[in-house]
């Protein structure tokens, strides 16, 4: 069965100049490590020449200098001993500076001036502000808010309070349980309710013993020469590798 498979196999030939194989070549030449860095090689096995007065040597040696920290700090180092003295530290602009500054953030001289007139305000009475607070406290005070009023006298035959009275009636909790207080202590057993029933239900419908039955407790023979039978017989002739 596989003899002309196994032969048509050996003969089959790939043209070489296929798209298939030419784009697998320029897929092959993009990915490979060799040809990427092959100008790299190249251009080493070539030598360089790094002469002292390059370009790119003195910009080295400049950016080298200007990070310097000695080179940084030279010109102050230089000046240190030609400073011009002063008669008084007051008279020295930096100094003056300084301490113009050292006041500026002083806490106390800064909040003075809020000191000494915070006493000089003077708020009339009849301010809007004021009259606005007022009304403000009026409207949050407690006091003011909670008036109780007169204890009113009702006549208890009164349309209105029968009414009330059925409405409290209706909404007491006592009343509301009273119907309930006979059946306090009588005792129940769980046999026989909704739940208890649903469980037992459920449990029938999901036994597995209940739901199917064994193939061993089916009398059953097998027919030999059923088309069926028959047909699988053949298929595995014909299957059959001996």
């Amino acid at each position: 069965y596989t003899e002309a498979w196994d032969a048509d196999k050996k003969s089959i030939h790939v043209m070489p100049d296929t798209p298939d194989i030419l784009l697998a070549k320029a897929n092959a030449a993009n990915i490979s490590n060799k040809l990427y860095v092959q100008a790299w090689e190249e251009a080493k096995k070539k030598g360089y020449d790094m002469r002292a007065d390059a370009i790119p040597i003195k910009t080295a040696k400049a950016s080298r200098d200007i990070a310097s920290d000695y080179k940084y700090k030279e010109t102050h180092e230089k000046e240190k001993g030609h400073y011009i003295g002063c008669p008084s530290a007051k008279e020295d602009p930096k100094l003056a500076w300084a301490a113009r500054a050292m006041a500026l953030q002083n806490e106390r001289l800064y909040k003075k001036g809020y000191n000494d007139s915070k006493t000089q305000i003077h708020i009339p009475a009849d301010a809007l502000s004021v009259q606005a607070a007022k009304e403000c406290q009026a409207l949050v005070s407690d006091v003011d808010y909670r008036q109780y009023l007169h204890q009113w006298t009702c006549l208890p035959d009164q349309n209105d309070v029968i009414h009330a009275r059925q409405a409290y009636d209706l909404q007491s909790d006592n009343v509301y349980k009273s119907d309930l207080e006979w059946l306090r202590g009588i005792g129940w057993l769980t046999e026989g309710s909704v739940d208890v029933v649903k469980a037992k239900k459920a449990q029938e419908l999901l036994n597995d013993r209940l739901y199917r039955t064994r193939p061993e407790q089916l009398k059953f023979t097998s027919i030999t020469d059923s088309p069926d039978v028959v047909l699988a017989k053949t298929n595995a002739m014909q299957l059959s590798d001996v």
